[in-house]
């Protein structure tokens, strides 16, 4: 008998083990940031833990879990993999989840959501049974990268006959950025704009040119506008002890920490 309830007590106590071993946190919006929330156990209904249809990425620290769209685990429901998952958008759930619950082996094969490749993991985020403190942040200091410049090759007289058309490179630069502008989209078409208007200037003032030798020189100029930090280097104190970490948004006056110090976001 006694040799029976120590093997219930062993199994029960291996069952409550992986339990808190498993746990997810979801956050208020994407990239991990906003409010968050984390649970190691089935949620029917996130109505009630105040983070109904608000979740827009989520961390899967350990375990399957399996996320739908509607209370008591209605509606679309998908797999989430161990891993971290920057934008829910991805699995058409961006601010549509109200329940979870430890998936089990009942999922299609058609429900479960690979977490993204990411170049780089986000380690801020709370674990199970972490107890969590605030830590006075005392200094901030905004990183600007370089600015952002766009360059061109302009084509210049060097000795020799100086009967360049100036009016040609004109004509053929605007016309080569026509045509540059017709090719590709986005970011790609910007660069082939360029390539045309460069082109077709060194083209243009050939037209009507008599001889003489010619050069091709750069010239850049800085992109106006707003420009946003790469990131916050900020400057914490717990326990008598100061601390740095580097933040994708500025904090408040206080930041939360784990007994170690290290930053809980």
């Amino acid at each position: 008998m006694k040799a029976i309830l120590k093997t219930i007590i062993g199994v029960a106590g291996i069952v409550l083990a992986a339990s808190a071993a498993a746990q997810l946190t979801f956050y208020e919006h994407d990239g991990f940031q906003g409010r968050s929330f984390s649970t190691n156990r089935q949620i029917a209904d996130f109505q009630r833990a105040g983070f109904n249809d608000e979740a827009s990425s989520v961390i899967v620290d350990r375990g399957r879990w399996e996320v739908c769209e509607d209370a008591q685990f209605s509606g679309r429901c998908f797999i989430l993999q161990p891993g971290q998952y920057p934008s829910l958008g991805s699995i058409g759930l961006n601010d549509r989840i109200s329940s979870v619950r430890p998936a089990g082996a009942r999922a299609r094969a058609d429900q479960v959501a690979q977490p993204p490749a990411l170049e780089q993991r986000y380690e801020y985020y709370p674990r199970y049974g972490e107890r969590l403190y605030t830590a006075n942040v005392t200094a901030v200091r905004a990183v600007v990268g370089q600015p952002e410049q766009r360059c061109w090759v302009d084509r210049e007289q060097v000795g020799g006959d100086t009967g360049a058309s100036i009016p040609g490179a004109i004509v053929g630069g605007i016309l080569g950025g026509i045509l540059g502008h017709q090719i590709g989209g986005g970011h790609g078409q910007d660069v082939a704009t360029a390539l045309g208007a460069v082109g077709g200037a060194a083209v243009g003032a050939n037209v009507g040119r008599g001889g003489g030798d010619s050069q091709g020189v750069q010239r850049c100029t800085s992109l106006n506008g707003p420009v946003r930090p790469d990131y916050w280097d900020v400057t914490y104190v717990f326990r008598g002890r100061e601390h740095r970490v580097q933040m994708s948004s500025p904090p408040g006056p206080t930041i939360t920490v784990n007994e170690a110090g290290e930053p809980r976001m």
